[in-house]
């Protein structure tokens, strides 16, 4: 039975060693397809963090100029009442109303200064026979100045201001034109008329 049974286990053994190729080869198949798998999950898990740090980053920068926006709005507020309260307390005579009251309207006024300069709201210095500046002012009359150039500043109407370099409000001011010279024209049509 020793020498019958050989051949069979010779064949089994043959069936066994072809056999293993092709599950050797499936092996190696289904690892590399493991592998793919891995290294697309891994870029997905990574795309996906790349977006939750960019969501995170774009909602902290929308934060912030919403906060810049509304602070804006207030100030802006703000400072109508600053310019109401400065022209009323520039129209009070010295002499008017007790030291003590005029003290301490100068002390809020300087008070409501500084509260609004620490928040980054600056003054825009607009002097006159200043070139006018479309970024920073607005004009509302224009002039004929002989003593500045055409386009300066003549005269500052309301004070302009800025928020961290962005301008809120542009200063509002009257722009020097030059002088018409219409006169000598008439004169020379006035004189071919006549002969």
């Amino acid at each position: 039975m020793t020498e019958e049974q050989k051949p069979e286990d010779l064949k089994s053994l043959e069936k066994q060693m072809a056999e293993e190729p092709d599950e050797l080869t499936q092996l190696r198949a289904q690892l590399e397809e493991a592998l793919r798998e891995k290294d697309q999950y891994k870029n997905m898990a990574q795309r996906a963090q790349a977006d939750l740090v960019n969501y995170r980053r774009r909602a902290a920068q929308e934060l912030s100029e919403a906060r810049e926006n509304t602070n804006a709005q207030l100030l802006l507020k703000l400072i109508s009442v600053a310019d109401d309260f400065n022209r009323a307390f520039n129209m009070i005579p010295e002499d008017a109303v007790a030291p003590g009251w005029y003290d301490g309207l100068e002390l809020v006024h300087r008070n409501l200064q500084r509260q609004m300069e620490s928040e980054g709201l600056i003054k825009i210095e607009t002097a006159i026979g200043q070139p006018f500046d479309v970024h920073e002012h607005e004009a509302v009359f224009s002039e004929t100045d002989s003593d500045n150039e055409e386009g300066s500043v003549v005269r500052v109407i309301r004070d302009g201001y800025k928020l961290h370099q962005r301008v809120l409000r542009a200063a509002q001011v009257s722009v020097s034109k030059a002088a018409e010279q219409e006169p000598e024209v008439q004169q020379d049509n006035d004189n071919q008329e006549a002969q």
